[in-house]
This record gives structure tokens, C-alpha cells and sequence, in this order.
């Protein structure tokens, strides 16, 4: 379903009761479409009244678990909730595994399509225009973030500059000599690409970088992550979020309050983290996600892991659900020390407004019963006192911070995995 900058802009400004009969027809459309061969939707709605008369009969329907689509996977290699014989997929993709096995996602070239749509909200956001050139700092493996960002781009007319098995210091050269206006990476990465430019005596700040669009980790809607690339680079910065397995559903607030879910395409659900049930404004919460326009890999429900506090604000322009401070992190990731609970996005906000600490790495395991936390720096000034000192007065807590030797933390083009957890 294309649409243009005027029926998105339109969509965002609709109203709640608008918004959500739109969402309804959408859903109705797609069960109808997706329901004759898709076994996986079949076999779970076997005992619901369709179609739905409102969204309020939404929670009728059963969730969608990761784990049910990877076990089917492990037989097949490919997900479970697949609509179509094989032969009508033309798009090939892989889940980065951070959590758990790599799982193949398939498209079929209408999901595609659906994909570039969905994109343009982003690029919306970003203000991509025709006359950009953007690259893409990315290995071009089977991830399909790589893929979607670079075929939208394209799609919106403007030039992309792919940049797979290149190096770091080629990419600063190909950004110099090309007049790169964009950049698309990693939060960590752009990071690490104005750390070594400044070993090679360039300077960031003045390549003429417009805006940089991150995406993989939360660093893009952490304030101090945001400040510390925006500063590097002089240009702004945009967080997006999506996943192989449900598609691009989230764009900046330009305001760099969060993220909003595009719910155009979309429809977000959240639970509470401490009662299970639907959350009240600005509560901790699960996002669960629908999406309206992908019928080849269709995903009604899905319980995503991601915790968020969502926002509705209908004095802003655009009226879509708004996540304070983006995705905080993931359920599996949360820890209660000492009976505080503490995302690892939340440390990073307190590492990164340290400009000494060149990179960092955090280890979660059990101390007896409860969760535990040491963390390593490396620090210019090789002082992990202060920086105690620092977690001590934000959170409250004690944790232990030690020196290692600059350069010798991993780092990373992908999404950073800066939190071991072995607990």
C-alpha cells in the first residue's frame, strides 16, 4: 500500500478513533488474506470469531513468541509463520542471533514493497532528500537492516553509497572525497569512526555530515550516546528501530525525546512489567507489535521483548505513540541489584558522559541468589574511582569498575555487545 508524504503526514496527525479504524480494516484485510494458506495462523486462530468488530477484541487473539517461530525453524531453516511456498519469496535474510540461534526471514517482493513504505516514515523523519548522498556503513551480510536501509534510500531517489568489506579509515576517505551528506551505522560505530578519524588526524566535524542515522542498539535515543556522536560528527542524530522478524517500526522524535512507533503500520500493544496487564501512560512495559502489511511473513501479536514507557501526546504533530527515551532495553536483560532494577542503556548513559572512556564492557552474574555487575573500562585517565563514584550517586548502587588497557575491548560494526551476561 504506497503512500505518499501527504497520506503520511496525515496519518500521523490523525485521530485516536481515525487511527484506530484504520488499523482495524488493515487487520481485518490481512487475517482475510494470510488465513487460506498460512498453516502457522491458521491452527492459532482456529477458535476466534473473525472478522474482528473493534480493536478492543484485539487481546482475543493469542500471542506471537520468538520461540515458536525458531522451532519450526530448526527443522526447516526457516520461520514458522511463513504464508507461501517457498518459490514466491524473492528476499532472503537472517536475525543477527544476539539472542539465541540465527532464524531466516523470507519476503516476497509485495513485502518488499511494504518494507520501502514503511522506510519512508524514517527517512521522513530524518529529512532525506533527493540531493543527498548516503552511506551506508555496513558489512552487507544477510542482516536485513542493511538491505532495507539501502533499497529505501534508493527508493526516495537520493544516492547510497554501500560500503561493505571496506575499511574504516576507506570509509572516512570515501565520505571526504564523495561529499557525504548522510551516514547510516550503529550508534557504537559512529563512535568508533570519529575515534579513528581523529588517529588519522581528520576531522569529523568537518566532512559535512548533515545527520547520521543510527539503529541496532538503544545509544541512538541515550542522551549522553547522542551528545557524545553529535558533538564527534556536528551533525544530528536519529534513532530508528525495527527487526528482521517485524519490520521497521520505529522512528525518532525530533525533539530526541524517543522513539514513535509508526502506527501506520503498525499496532503496539504493552504490558505491564509488574502486572502483566495492559500498561497505564509512562509505565514500564513490553511492547507488543502488529504488523499491517506483510502478508508473505505476516507477525500478529509479538511479544518483542523490548521494554519501553510509552507516551500519548496529542499536542505534538505527529500523534503516534511515543517511547520516553526509546527501547530501554530487553526483558532479558533487566537486573535487580539490591532491589533496583537497571537496564544496561542505564549504565551506559553514565559511562559515555565521560569522554576518557574510550571504550567499556559490562558483566552481569549471580553473587549467590542476586544479580551482580563488574564493569571495565578503558579510561584515558585511569581513574575507575570517579566513575564509582558517579554509578554510586545516579543509581545508589556499588559496582565494581576496573582499568584494562586501551584498545584491547572488542569493538564493533554491528550491534555493540557490550553486556556479557553469564548470571
Amino acid at each position: 500500500m504506497a503512500t505518499d508524504f501527504q497520506q503520511r503526514e496525515s496519518l500521523m496527525q490523525s485521530s485516536p478513533d481515525v487511527l484506530a479504524n484504520y488499523q482495524l480494516d488493515r487487520l481485518n484485510r490481512l487475517i482475510a488474506d494470510i488465513l487460506p494458506d498460512n498453516r502457522f495462523y491458521q491452527e492459532k486462530f482456529s477458535s476466534i470469531n473473525l472478522p474482528l468488530e473493534s480493536l478492543d477484541q484485539l487481546e482475543s487473539l493469542p500471542f506471537t513468541l520468538k520461540s515458536e517461530l525458531v522451532e519450526q525453524a530448526e527443522h526447516s531453516g526457516f520461520a514458522a509463520n511463513l504464508t507461501f511456498p517457498i518459490d514466491q519469496y524473492v528476499r532472503f535474510h537472517r536475525t543477527s542471533g544476539t539472542k539465541g540461534r540465527p532464524m531466516v526471514v523470507l519476503d516476497t517482493r509485495d513485502d518488499w514493497d511494504w518494507w520501502m513504505d514503511s522506510w519512508q516514515y524514517v527517512l521522513d523523519a530524518a529529512d532525506i532528500r533527493t540531493d543527498d548522498r548516503v552511506l551506508m556503513a555496513f558489512s552487507f551480510g544477510p542482516f536485513i537492516g542493511f538491505w532495507s536501509a539501502h533499497d529505501a534510500v534508493a527508493h526516495r531517489g537520493a544516492l547510497v553509497i554501500p560500503t561493505g568489506g571496506m575499511s574504516t579509515v576507506a570509509r572516512l576517505e570515501l565520505m571526504r572525497t564523495m561529499d557525504v551528506t548522510t551516514l547510516f551505522c550503529t550508534p557504537s560505530y559512529a563512535i568508533h569512526l570519529a575515534q579513528i578519524a581523529g588517529e588519522n588526524q581528520i576531522k569529523a566535524s568537518e566532512l559535512g555530515l548533515r545527520r547520521i542515522v543510527v539503529a541496532g542498539e538503544p545509544g541512538g535515543s541515550v542522551p549522553a550516546v547522542r551528545h557524545q556522536i553529535e558533538t564527534h560528527w556536528n551533525a544530528r542524530v536519529l534513532d530508528h528501530s525495527g527487526a528482521s522478524e517485524v519490520g521497521p517500526w520505529g522512528f525518532g522524535d525530533p525533539l530526541a525525546r524517543g522513539l514513535y512507533v509508526n502506527e501506520a503500520e503498525f499496532i503496539a500493544e504493552f504490558l505491564s512489567v509488574e502486572s502483566g496487564n495492559y500498561a497505564d501512560q509512562g509505565e514500564l512495559s513490553e511492547l507488543v507489535l502488529t504488523c499491517l502489511g506483510r502478508t508473505g511473513s505476516p507477525i500478529i501479536r509479538y511479544r518483542t521483548g523490548d521494554l519501553v514507557k510509552p507516551v500519548w501526546d496529542d499536542e505534538q504533530s505527529c500523534r503516534f505513540v511515543l517511547l520516553s527515551g526509546g527501547v530501554l532495553g530487553r526483558s532479558d536483560d533487566m537486573m535487580i541489584i539490591r532491589g533496583v532494577n537497571i537496564f544496561p542503556s542505564s549504565i551506559e548513559q553514565i559511562l559515555r558522559s565521560f569522554p576518557e572512556i574510550v571504550e567499556f564492557r559490562m558483566t552481569a552474574f549471580k553473587n549467590g541468589a542476586m544479580d551482580a555487575l563488574r564493569i571495565d573500562i578503558e579510561d584515558r585517565l585511569e581513574d575507575p574511582k570517579r566513575v564509582a563514584e558517579e554509578l554510586h550517586l545516579r543509581l545508589g548502587l556499588h559496582i565494581d569498575v576496573k582499568c584494562v588497557e586501551i584498545g584491547t575491548l572488542p569493538r564493533f560494526e554491528l550491534k555493540g555487545k557490550r553486556f556479557i551476561d553469564q548470571r
